[in-house]
């Protein structure tokens, strides 16, 4: 770089300008909506953007007790697939992926969708089979997974190691090619300001400590910035939706974990899949800056606390330089924390509560960003309407008791 770009470069980043519009509002609450979202998170403002325009709602507010996106949003790994075994599953997490192929041009906000791939591996005959079984079922849903051999595993990613004389050698793998990531951030950025261009009231640092229930109906919330009368109410908070359901008297069949995760110091472009391994714990995918994004399974201890234990960073590394010696001398630059929130099947819970207004869309463990659209879009329908959408009907707190669970726990067995 010359000296004279240096000089535009630094100029650039200091000048002010004074004339650029906001990208959202920031309004102060006002003492009474039709719909309030608390959590501002992508779920929470992709819920509130299509109340807006698929159910034209206007009266709504979206509360988040910090900033907008820093929470498990902000945190999260950033990666998108479909490939789940069960029907339920399946049909949902396609949606948000078909969602996701036209979020861009629909927010008009790039929200660097890359569609590079997400492949599974498998180390042993067990997983073999297993994958295979799954790869059967997800295409019986008319979603795209494929097998490939260690030969295939090796062309897609060629710094790989797939030698027999590991401890964990590489058996096959499967691919879902329309998987990928996108840039995080930029989700949670063109849903808010997707949803403020239709009226939608965006209120920041606005903790809610409580919620109004009289005669088994929520009639509003006592916030850190006042009371708030609201015909509606959807829970929206991920990691603490169970502090927040208490608050109505309701006892949820979730727990909360910390899940972690850290980056590299950036390197020129080696991987370009989405690589994850249940068996050794590991997966990771490499940013368009160039840093390895790398995670590993959540925490087994309950915590509220968004940090985790140095016993899975550990874990983590040891599989990733199986995986990949190429990259022992590499820096890790930071690590970071977020809090999920699993249900006892590893799937969510997106629908009503006993308490008549008030939803709860919580439990989606470590899968939570790959959702989002398509959460957001059946949680507005079973708001708008006061029922669940078929897509998110199997998916209500009733299965509990129903015994109708859907076993998801071999699609998330390592945080993705």
């Amino acid at each position: 770089m010359t000296r004279y770009s240096i000089f535009r470069l630094a100029r650039n980043a200091l000048a002010y300008r004074p004339n650029w519009p906001r990208a959202w509002r920031s309004p102060d609450p006002r003492p009474a909506y039709d719909v309030v979202i608390v959590g501002g998170g992508g779920h929470g403002l992709a819920t509130a953007y299509y109340l807006a325009k698929e159910h034209g709602v206007s009266n709504i507010a979206v509360l988040e007790k910090g900033w907008l996106g820093g929470g498990n949003t902000g945190r999260n790994t950033t990666i998108i697939r479909s490939n789940y075994l069960w029907d339920e599953s399946a049909h949902l997490y396609e949606k948000a992926l078909q969602l996701y192929e036209g979020l861009s041009r629909e927010l008009n906000f790039n929200i660097m969708l890359s569609q590079r791939g997400v492949l599974n591996l498998a180390h042993n005959e067990h997983d073999l089979k297993e994958m295979s079984r799954r790869v059967r079922a997800i295409r019986l849903n008319g979603i795209d997974s494929e097998m490939l051999d260690p030969q295939g595993v090796k062309a897609e990613v060629p710094v790989i190691n797939i030698s027999r004389q590991v401890r964990y050698p590489i058996l096959g793998a499967s691919l879902q090619r329309r998987g990928g990531v996108a840039r995080h951030d930029a989700v949670a950025w063109g849903f808010a300001r997707a949803a403020d261009a239709r009226g939608v009231d965006i209120v920041q640092n606005c903790e809610v400590t409580g919620l109004d229930v009289v005669n088994s109906r929520v009639r509003g919330l006592r916030t850190s910035r006042g009371t708030i009368a609201a015909r509606k109410v959807g829970l929206v908070a991920a990691g603490h939706s169970s502090v927040l359901a208490a608050m109505a008297g309701l006892r949820l069949p979730i727990e909360s974990h910390p899940l972690q995760a850290m980056v590299s110091e950036p390197i020129k472009p080696v991987l370009n899949s989405v690589v994850m391994s249940n068996t050794v714990h590991v997966y990771l995918s490499q940013s368009d800056k160039g840093e390895l994004v790398i995670g590993a399974g959540i925490d087994g201890y309950n915590s509220y606390a968004q940090r985790g234990s140095f016993q899975i960073i550990e874990g983590q590394m040891g599989a990733l330089l199986e995986l990949f010696p190429s990259f022992s001398r590499l820096r890790m630059l930071r690590q970071w924390g977020g809090i999920v929130d699993v249900c006892p099947d590893a799937s969510p819970i997106v629908g009503k509560t006993p308490v008549e207004g008030l939803y709860i869309n919580c439990g989606w463990g470590t899968g939570g960003f790959k959702a989002t659209p398509g959460s957001g879009w059946a949680f507005a329908h079973t708001i708008a309407q006061d029922r669940p959408h078929a897509l998110n009907a199997p998916f209500t707190l009733e299965r509990f008791s129903t015994g109708a669970l859907i076993d998801e726990h071999g699609a998330a067995a390592v945080a993705h």
